[in-house]
């Protein structure tokens, strides 16, 4: 089994957090955007881009701005990458930084709660 679209997604990744990097001359595009993964589909027509977009207040409104932008970006991102053929782009909001705060958020609040109550106790092995 190959890992070339891995290989593939991670290129192209690469390349949009660059171009997003250097600026989108569009206003909707606010706050700190972040692609956080990419998935190109096998015959490499689309790609489906996960963003997180801080403060999330903001993320509406980007995601709006950077698909109106997708056109742009793709074109860019032909420039950036050499492939066959450059997939249309989707931006989609990505939960999962939100998400894995929120547990890490949990655990360390346990971890606290556990050392106030009895961080004294003895464990036996």
């Amino acid at each position: 089994m190959t890992r070339h679209p891995e290989q593939i997604d991670a290129v192209v990744k690469r390349a949009i957090q660059k171009i997003l990097g250097r600026g989108v001359n569009d206003p909707r595009i606010r706050g700190l955007v972040s692609v956080t993964r990419v998935s190109v589909s096998p015959d490499s027509s689309s790609a489906r881009v996960g963003c997180s977009v801080i403060p999330a207040e903001h993320a509406e409104r980007s995601l709006h701005g950077l698909n109106a932008a997708a056109g742009w970006i793709g074109r860019k991102l032909g420039d950036e990458v050499r492939m066959r053929r450059v997939p249309r782009l989707r931006f989609v909001l990505d939960e999962s930084i939100k998400n894995e705060a929120r547990v890490l958020g949990a655990i360390h609040e346990a971890v606290e709660r556990e050392d106030a109550c009895g961080g004294d106790e003895e464990t036996i092995t």
